[in-house]
């Protein structure tokens, strides 16, 4: 199935990025998107994911720098670029696999994207592994592991559901059953002739 492959490049990806576990470390795709196209996109897509995620947690640190953080907030705002670009490389990569598929003439349409549901699941591998290490903290108190413990029972369950979910809606898109339409980004704050902060600058 589509989710068993995908988790488990997640996982390769996270325990990856915590061997060095910096921000700052340099990224090598353990797959060649000639070859393995959709493995490529996951790792890549994972990869952004587990950055941005450490970059959450260092602005929050309330004695940061105000010149780092804004510093901060920018590769935020450039990481949020690239996971959502990536979101729409790998949804571009089901349009075209599934492209020859005609759909039934009572074929529904989905309330989000492969892809997206795909992001819920990369974000979701994140929250199992960081409440599996509170869960697991030698120097937490039990109640905090006990507590940490219920909230991971929660997390893997999710993930049982949100993996089974992607794949039916796979399945279906290819039997014709779902049809895939999907909206390229709008956003407009990055964009200097719909932000009026950036538009007055020109």
């Amino acid at each position: 199935m589509f989710s068993e492959k995908a988790n488990k490049i997640f996982q390769d990806v996270i325990a990856k990025y915590h061997v060095i576990n910096t921000v700052d470390q340099p990224f090598t795709n353990q797959y060649d998107k000639d070859s393995n196209l959709l493995e490529h996109l996951l790792y890549r897509k994972c990869w952004i994911d587990t950055v941005q995620w450490h970059y959450e947690d260092i602005i929050r640190d309330p004695q940061i720098d105000p010149v780092a953080a804004l510093k901060l907030k920018r590769q935020i705002d450039a990481s949020n670029q690239d996971r959502t670009d990536m979101v729409e490389y790998i949804d571009s990569y089901f349009l075209e696999k599934y492209k020859a598929v005609t759909p039934k003439e009572n074929a529904t349409i989905n309330t989000e994207s492969p892809a997206w549901g795909i992001d819920r699941l990369s974000i979701l591998a994140l929250k199992v592994y960081h409440m599996n290490e509170e869960a697991t903290r030698d120097d937490a108190s039990a109640e905090h592991r006990a507590a940490c413990q219920t909230k991971l029972d929660v997390l893997l369950d999710q993930r049982v559901d949100l993996s089974t979910a992607i794949d039916t809606l796979i399945d279906d898109i290819s039997k014709g059953d779902k049809y895939m339409k999907v909206y390229k980004q709008m956003k407009m704050y990055n964009d200097d002739e719909l932000n009026p902060v950036l538009r007055s600058q020109k």
